[in-house]
């Protein structure tokens, strides 16, 4: 794997690790945003090692589901859960009179964890 993939890989990871410390303080919001962000941070690990790069959150998403979810290579409920995962992380950091739950914290990082392990055994099995 090249390197840059793995640097990129490295940064969701601690991403993830910060969202579960932010969500133990009990700050919500930041966490689903870290969460997030190691969603995306893989999703851009993923799409590099095909060439790809993008500049917005909005292409990296869409270049996903184009790549991996539409082609068969990941199954579609991964795609989903990162468009939900930047629902709530929009609704986390932009919305101000309503906050994140516990529980959805929890089924993000779930999803950020599971979306990892199974991009690092896919870009391993290459």
């Amino acid at each position: 794997m090249k390197e840059e993939i793995q640097e990129i890989l490295d940064k969701a990871r601690s991403s993830i690790e910060a969202a579960d410390v932010l969500e133990i303080q009990g700050y919500h919001d930041f966490a689903i945003s870290r969460a997030y962000y190691g969603m995306f941070y893989t999703a851009e690990a993923l799409l590099l090692y095909k060439g790809l790069s993008f500049s917005s959150h909005s292409a990296v998403i869409a270049a996903f589901g184009k790549e991996y979810a539409r082609s068969g290579d990941f199954d579609p409920r991964f795609h989903r859960w990162l468009i939900d995962a930047q629902d709530y992380r929009n609704l986390g950091d932009y919305n101000f009179s309503l906050s994140v739950t516990h529980e959805q914290v929890h089924e993000v990082m779930a999803w950020a964890m599971e979306f990892l392990s199974t991009a690092e055994r896919y870009l391993a099995s290459r």
